[in-house]
């Protein structure tokens, strides 16, 4: 039986072995299964969650807020490529959580367990294990990179983002390496909730700035150049510093034919949600390599509440992944997903149903960064049985995609 963990009105993470974890699938209290737990993998950390009694099991079997004086839950962030299987049990309050991915920790065999299974090869964990970021020569490389750009704005944005927010793909650039971002759009055409850089407090403060001018062909095309030819393998558009990149299609494309007019190395790709159907038809035929398309979840009666879209519907999004798809473009689901959400019946038939209709070549699931609370508030009362993560996870391998 997986054990309580704690933090205590100073921070100090405890356990108790007196008491039994507690989770959360959705809005629902349930006992941690050993299908849904690892090892605290390297990279991760813990959080408190602050002002939130932890949900316990107590000798009787009994679900009660655990009892001792100013013990607050704890949490688990988790670096990328695990996909949380539950979240944190604890008694929720009016105040709004940051925008993370909470999962839930407990303690098993004199050590720290959480809510989570790999959902990416090892290859894929390693190119983003966090010991590989913000490493003593960073400061250098950024000299570095100054004296080879000059006053290039695009790189000053990824260097403010490396230093602030130690964003990987920002750092990516500066390393010369993987996947480095290339952000040019300072508009969007949806207003998501929790929005990672628009909002000031709407729900939440964001957590980073976005991109607040428009660049030009040069200023991304020499970026792109060097990383592709000196030891990257992709560049992708649509960051978290910035809005939909396809509102800047005309931009993209120029930029996606000047990288190509000097190298025909590496990725080209594009963070989208592909609601803007002209603009993705655009760069799909100026010759981009790839699409990451943002999805919550195939169903309007989620989609919409949660990406609050201006001028778009989810069957332009299809419409788009289809046309990207018939031009042999490698399209892949940036799928947001929330245990008790994502995971039910009627969720799971859908996503599969979505998969056969687009032909999308790969879902790479990514934990929705939000209050669970909020979340939940948002969406309709939900009807299916909860299948479980895991299950989420083996039925899209089974739909032939690949998975990251």
């Amino acid at each position: 039986m997986f054990k309580l963990v704690y933090a205590d009105e100073h921070g100090h993470v405890f356990e108790d072995t007196a008491y039994g974890a507690v989770m959360r699938t959705g809005g629902m209290l349930v006992e941690p299964e050993r299908e849904d737990m690892i090892p605290l993998p390297p990279g991760a950390s813990l959080v408190v969650l602050p002002e939130r009694a932890a949900a316990a099991v107590d000798r009787r079997g009994r679900f009660v807020p655990y009892p001792r004086t100013g013990a607050q839950a704890v949490a688990a962030l988790l670096p990328q490529g695990y996909l949380r299987t539950l979240l944190p049990g604890y008694r929720p309050t009016k105040e709004m959580l940051p925008l993370f991915g909470y999962a839930g920790v407990a303690w098993l065999d004199n050590g720290l367990w959480v809510t989570a299974i790999p959902a990416a090869t090892s290859a894929d964990l390693q190119r983003w294990e966090p010991s590989r970021f913000n490493t003593p020569d960073l400061a250098s490389l950024i000299a570095t990179r100054r004296q080879e750009f000059g006053r290039n704005r695009i790189l000053e944005q990824l260097i403010y983002c490396a230093q602030n927010y130690g964003c990987f793909t920002a750092q990516n650039m500066l390393y010369r390496r993987f996947e480095a971002g290339l952000p040019i759009s300072p508009r969007c055409n949806a207003n998501c909730v929790g929005c990672i850089s628009l909002q000031v407090s709407e729900c939440c403060p964001a957590p980073q700035a976005r991109i607040n001018f428009v660049p030009t062909v040069a200023e991304a095309a020499e970026l792109a150049v060097k990383h592709l030819t000196e030891g990257g393998d992709t560049v992708s558009f649509g960051q978290g510093c910035e809005g939909e990149p396809l509102l800047e299609s005309k931009l993209a494309a120029e930029i996606v034919r000047a990288v190509r007019g000097q190298t025909k190395r590496g990725r080209i790709n594009m963070n989208t949600n592909a609601g803007y159907f002209d603009g993705l038809r655009a760069v799909v035929d100026a010759g981009i390599d790839s699409l990451r398309v943002s999805l919550n979840s195939p169903r309007p009666a989620l989609y919409d509440p949660y990406y609050r879209q201006h001028s778009y519907s989810l069957d332009d999004v299809v419409r788009g992944i289809k046309y990207a798809r018939s031009r042999n473009v490698f399209v892949s689901l940036n799928l947001l997903v929330m245990p008790g959400v994502s995971d039910r019946e009627e969720e799971v038939a859908a996503l599969l149903l979505f998969i056969r209709e687009t032909g999308v070549n790969q879902v790479q699931f990514r934990n929705l960064n939000i209050d669970p609370d909020l979340y939940l508030g948002l969406l309709p009362q939900a009807t299916g049985r909860v299948l479980g993560m895991r299950r989420l996870l083996d039925a899209v391998l089974s739909a032939g995609v690949s998975v990251r």
